[in-house]
Order: C-alpha cells, then structure tokens, then sequence
C-alpha cells in the first residue's frame, strides 16, 4: 500500500466520518424529545435581566 493510497482512503473516510456527524447533529435538533429545550434557548435573548 503506497502512501497515495493512504491518503485516498483517509479522505475517503473523513468524508463519511463529517456526513455521519453532520446527520447525528441534524437528528439531535430536529428531534421532538429536545424541542423544549431549544424553545427556552430562543427565548433567552427576549427575557428581561430584571
């Protein structure tokens, strides 16, 4: 295995590894167990500091 191969496969594997997270973080935000939680988030900058 020459160190051209190496590196093809590298980036081959970054690739799936960025999609695989990239999938996980869209599943986590959009998933309807934390919508209550990202409601009190986008509230935070309208509360009073009062």
């Amino acid at each position: 295995m020459s160190l051209d191969d190496i590196v093809s496969l590298a980036r081959q594997l970054w690739v799936v590894w960025l999609l695989i997270l990239f999938l996980g973080i869209i599943g986590f935000a959009l998933w309807p167990r934390h919508k209550d939680r990202f409601d009190e988030a986008a509230n935070i900058p309208l509360q009073d500091d009062d």
